[in-house]
């Protein structure tokens, strides 16, 4: 029997993850309200994206699911050795599921806000080809 889309779309995420991912939506940081304003409402090549997304065991940022695409927005504790070797393996690991993941610092998206969503938009234009 085939999964079902949702099944499909949240990797078999659990309970607790949909419940984290609520509470980190109700608290995006001043980086993901900026990015979410400029790609809510299908505004990138019509493409719907998600905000604080459950994928298996983890939450996504922000996530296309018609094109597998993470879009992950990092602070300073990302610096942290510690932190860029599970940043690392966690992509790792949605690169296995069939998931692109890029990344932004929130330096960026606050100060460079059209260079990053042209930056989305030409890496969305690649995964629909």
């Amino acid at each position: 029997m085939p999964l079902s889309d949702k099944t499909q779309m949240f990797y078999n995420a659990k309970v607790a993850i949909f419940t984290k991912a609520k509470f980190l939506r109700k608290n995006m940081t001043p980086a993901e309200k900026t990015l979410w304003s400029r790609i809510k409402g299908n505004k990138i090549l019509g493409l719907r994206f998600r905000r604080q997304h459950p994928i298996d065991i983890f939450i996504a940022d922000f996530y296309c699911h018609k094109i597998k695409l993470v879009i992950e927005l990092d602070g300073n504790i990302h610096d942290e050795p510690t932190q860029k070797e599970y940043d690392t393996n966690r992509t790792e690991e949605l690169n296995r599921l069939g998931i692109t993941v890029i990344r932004f610092t929130n330096k960026d998206v606050l100060e460079n806000t059209d260079q990053v969503i042209t930056q989305i938009t030409e890496k969305c234009r690649e995964l629909m080809k």
